[in-house]
């Protein structure tokens, strides 16, 4: 019998060293798993044709959304931001959490900035 290994968050999260450089950890069909640790603000962006989906991990996660409206996340609070609206992550501590993205989904949505990180260096070698 071959004995198969789910995947370590935890240890996953540990291999992340830069802020806001998400890792794929998994692929779910056309979805993308990732990990990341965010710390600061992030860039207000939005994904025209995605949803993405934050689920907080350690840490409190604001998410500043249009009409000064705003979603606070802590451990194991999740939330999906809809594809077309404006958002922008921001943790004052660091925030370690899960992103569930297609695989179609740029990093920054519709701005590219010096935090950009393109998908084939999010991707690594996960499989």
């Amino acid at each position: 019998m071959t004995v198969l290994h789910g995947i370590d968050i935890a240890a996953e999260l540990r291999q992340v060293r830069t802020h806001w450089s998400p890792r794929v950890v998994g692929q779910v069909n056309d979805q993308y798993v990732k990990v990341a640790r965010l710390l600061g603000e992030f860039v207000w962006h939005t994904h025209d044709d995605e949803d993405e989906m934050f689920l907080v991990v350690s840490g409190t996660l604001r998410i500043q959304l249009p009409d000064d409206q705003e979603v606070v996340l802590t451990p194991g609070q999740l939330y999906v931001v809809p594809r077309g609206v404006q958002h922008n992550p921001i943790a004052e501590e660091e925030v370690e959490i899960v992103l569930i993205e297609t695989v179609t989904t740029t990093h920054t949505g519709d701005v590219v900035t010096d935090r950009t990180v393109p998908i084939e260096r999010q991707v690594g070698d996960f499989r």
